[in-house]
């Protein structure tokens, strides 16, 4: 009687545990989801540190998870599982908030450079209009013209992608485009010097 006491509560108590071990799936599900908002976020371009410091974080929350289901019943434990996914999701926020602050920032230098670059732009085109004109000069104006047709081009594909939110994209095309137009100024402020100087001589 005494042993079959002794084995119903020994069977309890073993159907107890196994009910405790079940999977912490909230805190499972909160890793997944913050992973999911750093992937919206973009946080593989604008916070890629973070964000595969995340990724890694959930490959080791599945691996524990996947070593768990292929245990025994009564002897699966998820304290390392809970652990790992509290740290996942702590990993996937802090990806998702450090590419919202980067991307903020990248909109804002997105956006000044590409003003920067019209401005340039626009200088040069008024230069342009008062650039030395004449015998030997026309080859130069093709070539300045063909110069700034390239930078208006640049800038063209510079307000393509801040449109599309491609902020870290802009700048290299931003960049290139004011340097062409402001070469372009500079070559008109110099021709126009040359030519005041042969007048003086002359």
């Amino acid at each position: 009687m005494f042993r079959n006491t002794q084995m119903v509560i020994v069977v309890a108590l073993a159907l107890a545990t196994a009910a405790c071990a079940k999977p912490p799936q909230a805190q499972v599900d909160a890793a997944s989801a913050a992973l999911s908002t750093a992937t919206a976020a973009e946080a593989s371009e604008y916070a890629p540190e973070s964000y595969s410091a995340a990724r890694d974080a959930q490959a080791k929350l599945d691996a524990e998870l996947k070593a768990q289901e292929g245990k025994f019943a009564l002897t699966r434990s998820y304290a390392e599982a809970t652990k790992l996914a509290t740290a996942a999701a702590e990993a996937g926020e802090k990806a998702a908030t450090e590419a919202a602050q980067r991307k903020q920032a990248a909109q804002t230098e997105a956006s000044t450079l590409v003003a920067d670059a019209r401005t340039a732009i626009e200088g040069a085109e008024t230069a342009l209009t008062s650039a030395p004109k004449g015998k030997g000069s026309q080859a130069d104006l093709e070539a300045l013209q063909s110069d700034l047709s390239a930078a208006k081009s640049a800038l063209g594909e510079a307000e393509t992608a801040l449109n599309g939110q491609h902020y870290l994209d802009v700048k290299a095309k931003a960049e290139a485009s004011k340097e062409k137009a402001t070469a372009v100024k500079s070559a008109v402020e110099q021709a126009i010097q040359t030519r005041q100087g042969a007048r003086r001589k002359g």
